[in-house]
């Protein structure tokens, strides 16, 4: 096996390492491993469409080629990235071509099928549905959201997974044996690249490939690569995170659910992950103060304006110092006292009014600034509660009539909404008394 310092240019690394047959696949166990569902597909001799959903360099391309090998079908791959409605015709044009002249079924894979408006996803139905061509997508996105329900409907979904530890020493061992079989690797060398790969196959065989391309560029006479080399020879890049895709969303719900946890340094992980994968600081500052308002609220209402002194802090100072407020400001929503009370009673409180009817504002409620209204009565008989005992009108009602109380906020056993809970029950205590006067 020829290797990258022959003469002659070879292959690229993740082209020559790509596997043959379905044994030679490293990850995807739950997947690929006997009785598994996709080895009895491929087992079965009958393709069915399918999507492949997962991140970046984990082998949904590979997995599609496997499969024409599989089911002994012509192979035509088109990408949405660069595809319209010609290429999509032409592959069509090509797979009837197959069948009336070699009476050969094909599978069609479309990389990156979540590009292709609704539109260019509804020219292929008709053909998945005739069985022209089965039918393979690959996404980095999530199926319910960007693939039509209708081509969703005629495909089986498969998640595909990132590479773990183990998996990715696996590879590096096979890349290692065909690339540079005779240089040393010190251990610590191998553990940043994984680290640097972020569970992705490609990206991993791209830094090695890296790093054999910059001995042979340099003429270098290397037994041996350590820390230090890896660090001078890759360039840094930054771990996966999507601005608008999965990543980014999976990673926002998991900071949200660690602060809800009351876990700080679960938040704290996945704030500074944010930030490293390119996150921006003002859009983490909002979900920050929305955050608060809507699992700390009126159980410790310090954190509302500790959260919007941090967005304005950052406003103020900018990257990096200003990340820090932001940081603090995590870490003490993590430690407050929860409540959702309030978010739950505004929520109920605009369903009900969303189905309800417009009810009339009692009159001793209603404005009075001129003489014709307080002749119409509005305004009489309010009851002006700082002249009340206890500052507070016993027994008035502030609903409209006929509506009985609602009960929509019911504060929890938690920071300051445990004082708050003995008011409103003492209050409601007041009430019941003045309703027997």
């Amino acid at each position: 096996m020829s290797n990258l310092f022959d003469s002659t240019p070879p292959p690229p690394l993740a082209e020559a390492l790509r596997p043959t047959t379905i044994d030679e696949v490293i990850g995807q166990t739950h997947l690929l491993a006997a009785g598994k569902s996709l080895n009895l597909a491929f087992g079965s001799g009958q393709p069915h469409s399918m999507i492949l959903w997962g991140p970046p360099g984990v082998g949904k391309t590979t997995l599609a080629r496997l499969s024409a090998k599989a089911f002994d079908r012509d192979f035509i791959a088109i990408s949405a990235v660069l595809a319209g409605v010609k290429e999509i015709r032409e592959a069509i044009e090509q797979a009837q071509q197959n069948m009336a002249q070699y009476g050969r079924q094909t599978i069609l894979f479309v990389d990156e099928i979540h590009r292709f408006n609704k539109s260019q996803q509804d020219a292929l139905l008709p053909h998945v549905e005739s069985g022209l061509f089965t039918f393979i997508g690959a996404t980095t996105e999530n199926p319910s959201f960007e693939v039509n329900s209708a081509l969703l409907s005629r495909a089986q979904v498969y998640v595909l997974k990132s590479l773990n530890t183990d998996e990715l020493k696996q590879l590096f061992e096979r890349a290692h044996q065909h690339a540079m079989p005779t240089i040393e690797f010190e251990a610590t060398a191998i553990d940043s690249l994984i680290a640097n790969a972020d569970g992705d196959a490609r990206r991993l065989l791209n830094l090695v490939e890296q790093i054999a391309n910059a001995i042979s560029k340099e003429g270098m006479q290397v037994s041996k690569i350590d820390q230090a080399f890896i660090d001078n020879a890759l360039t840094a890049s930054a771990r996966r995170f999507d601005k608008g895709g999965d990543h980014f969303y999976d990673q926002i719900s998991a900071l949200h659910k660690s602060v809800r946890g009351s876990n700080a340094d679960a938040a704290l992980y996945w704030f500074c992950r944010m930030l490293d994968g390119g996150a921006d600081p003002r859009y983490l500052a909002r979900r920050i103060i929305r955050m608060a308002w809507e699992d700390i609220g009126l159980a410790d209402p310090r954190a509302i304006q500790l959260a919007n002194d941090a967005a304005q802090t950052y406003e103020r100072l900018g990257s990096p110092e200003g990340e820090l407020a932001l940081g603090q400001a995590v870490i003490y929503l993590a430690v407050a006292s929860k409540s959702n009370a309030s978010y739950m009673a505004f929520n109920a409180a605009r369903a009900y009014v969303a189905n309800d009817q417009s009810k009339p504002v009692p009159n001793h409620l209603r404005n009075a600034p001129t003489k014709l209204m307080k002749e119409l009565g509005h305004g009489k008989e309010y009851r002006y509660a700082h002249d009340e005992a206890h500052g507070y009108a016993a027994g008035e009602s502030y609903l409209p009539e006929g509506m009985s109380e609602p009960h929509w906020y019911q504060p929890v056993e938690r920071g300051l909404e445990t004082q708050i809970a003995e008011k409103m029950a003492f209050l409601r205590k007041l009430d019941v008394e003045a309703q027997k006067k």
